[in-house]
């Protein structure tokens, strides 16, 4: 039977009378193909390779390696030819949201990228690069050092991936702001309000002395890794034009104050030949700053909400849409997807990438529906307009609690659709997770992983970045819920999650971190029928904390000890014991609240 290799390829014919299993390789050279592009022949005069470059002799030699592994290759004849749509493909980590990977999850990470066929990879980074000068600020977090980055850079190079240098220097700096030797560089040092809380300062200053300063921190990282682009982040300066910039703003305007301080912190990188990097949120909606990008510079558009999830928070038109609206969204554009996103760059012909995400975070078990439609909408959108790039997200926010497994099958999809969006937009994700990355003959596993990332929406409450599960285990640190499912809702979701516990219990994945696998998902499950019961429990008593009954809050505390367990032991199979306090630290407010209603 003849094998459909992964990522699927734009074109593939077969015959019979295949090449005998020791066949000759002969392998050439066509500068007439497109770039990474392959055409690989197999039959009975043997198996014949003809390449564009070096990516596509590695990609070729991966497809036939998939052929041969299946039993009946020597019966069946295979033509194709393949070439990516995206020519840079990347894969972007999030280890500063407290979890830092050990340097075996990152090679484990580094198998799934080869592949899927990624050709970049960053690790996003606020605080936890060991930075000579600054180890107040990392010294808890046990952070990459250099000799990691090296080691990294290494083997990425050896598979065809770029390791490329990534540190936000604008917004998201609340780690090195929260000590005072470096308070004085904040926006505001006291803080800031958004969306009726306070929140610690966390953007720099637009000045010259903080660019210089942030440029120092790349310059650090980037001299350990060989790659000519770097990412300087910049994305969400919440503060911008509210503390210390605030005249400078009133008179030169927002957008012109954002870019003359990135473009500040680019120069030397574009002048030295780099490509870089920066968050697209800020400048895309700015239309008077589209003539000024430098050459070099790349806008990157991000966008993480599907326009079906969008629509679907709009139709309720509840509180989940007013709160969002007070937190300065534009929710109706982001209906639109990429192309609301992209449009203001689309219209001047500024070149930009595209940046879906893997829907992990906020969310425990994933939102893989929604990924699914965000990867496939970006893919579409960055195709329409000649994006040169495609970096898929995976972030951590508020402690990444989510098991590292969640975002697998979502970094499979966004490799294949990234690679060539028409021939893998129906890709089985649990069969090639079983296939290729889990080696689950039961096909259990993987299909316990699909399951689970499409448990969110079957609560039936319209959510945007997050799911029920995180919004009630993590009430500080996101909306609060519009409204609390209902009885019928949680009874499904409770039948899935025993449903999912039953199938994982019987299930062989293979892999090297096949038992690790097992072990977090089910704990994930354990969680999330906790945070289940919470509902039901917060649900009973209109949504108020005080309101549960002792009983049931004396109950939910005693189940609450041992998961926590769980967490960490769970956490240091595949992740650095810093930042770990951190992270559980932010379920103590469902503990506050069970407490004080125990003690009633």
């Amino acid at each position: 039977m003849p094998v459909t290799p992964f990522p699927r390829p734009r074109s593939l014919t077969t015959g019979t009378g295949g090449a005998p299993a020791d066949a000759p390789v002969t392998v050439t050279a066509d500068p007439t193909l497109p770039a990474q592009g392959y055409r690989l022949r197999t039959g009975p005069g043997g198996i014949t390779v003809t390449h564009r470059d070096p990516a596509g002799l590695r990609y070729a030699l991966q497809t036939l390696d998939q052929l041969r592994a299946a039993p009946d290759f020597p019966a069946v004849a295979y033509d194709i030819a393949d070439h990516p749509d995206f020519p840079v493909r990347g894969f972007h980590l999030d280890i500063s949201r407290d979890r830092v990977p050990t340097r075996r999850t990152l090679e484990g990470w580094l198998g799934i990228l080869a592949l899927a066929r990624f050709n970049q990879l960053e690790l996003y980074c606020e605080h936890t690069f060991a930075y000579g000068d600054h180890a107040q600020v990392w010294q808890d977090a046990s952070p990459l050092t250099a000799d990691d980055l090296r080691w990294l850079d290494a083997r990425c190079a050896a598979l065809g991936i770029e390791l490329v240098a990534n540190q936000n220097t604008f917004g998201h700096m609340e780690r090195f702001l929260a000590h005072e030797p470096y308070a004085h560089r904040a926006e505001n040092p006291g803080g800031f309000e958004r969306g009726g809380r306070h929140y610690p300062p966390s953007t720099l200053a637009p000045t010259a002395e903080n660019a210089a300063f942030a440029g120092g921190l790349l310059a650090e990282m980037a001299r350990h890794v060989r790659t000519k682009r770097i990412n300087i982040g910049a994305d969400e300066p919440f503060e911008l034009g509210t503390g210390r910039s605030r005249e400078r703003v009133v008179r030169e305007g927002l957008g012109d104050v954002y870019l003359s301080y990135v473009t500040s912190v680019m120069r030397p990188w574009l002048e030295a030949g780099y490509a870089v990097e920066f968050w697209a949120d800020v400048f895309g909606d700015h239309p008077e700053l589209m003539d000024r990008v430098p050459p070099g510079a790349v806008p990157v558009v991000w966008q993480y909400d599907a326009p079906r999830s969008v629509a679907e928070v709009i139709a309720a038109d509840g509180g989940e849409l007013r709160s969002w609206r007070r937190l300065g969204a534009d929710v109706e554009r982001l209906r639109d997807g990429f192309r609301g996103r992209a449009k203001l760059l689309r219209e001047a012909g500024v070149p930009f990438w595209v940046a879906p995400g893997t829907g992990n975070w906020n969310s425990l078990l994933g939102r893989l529906d929604n990924a699914v439609e965000n990867m496939t909408d970006a893919a579409s959108v960055g195709l329409e307009n000649a994006a040169g790039g495609y970096l898929l997200t995976c972030w951590g926010d508020h402690g990444m609690w989510d098991p590292p497994s969640v975002s697998f099958g979502p970094a499979l999809y966004g490799g294949a659709v990234s690679w060539c969006l028409e021939a893998n937009r129906d890709l089985d994700i649990a069969g090639v997770l079983n296939e290729h990355v889990l080696l689950d003959g039961t096909g259990r596993t993987g299909a316990v992983l699909d399951r689970l990332g499409r448990v969110a929406r079957s609560f039936g409450v319209p959510l945007l970045n997050g799911s029920p599960i995180a919004r009630v285990l993590f009430p500080d640190v996101g909306p609060p819920l519009p409204e609390y499912p209902t009885a019928a809702a949680l009874d499904g979701v409770s039948g899935t999650l025993a449903q999912c516990r039953r199938e994982l219990a019987s299930a062989d994945p293979a892999a090297a971190d096949g038992d690790v696998v097992r072990r977090e998902l089910a704990h994930g499950i354990a969680l999330s029928e906790f945070a289940v019961e919470l509902l039901r429990a917060r649900g009973e008593a209109d949504g108020g904390a005080d309101a549960i009954g002792p009983a049931t809050a004396r109950r939910l505390l005693l189940e609450l000890d041992p998961l926590l367990a769980e967490q960490r032991a769970c956490w240091l199979l595949r992740s650095r014991p810093g930042g770990l306090d951190d992270s559980v630290a932010r379920i103590d407010r469902v503990r506050h609240d069970l407490l004080k209603a125990a003690q009633r």
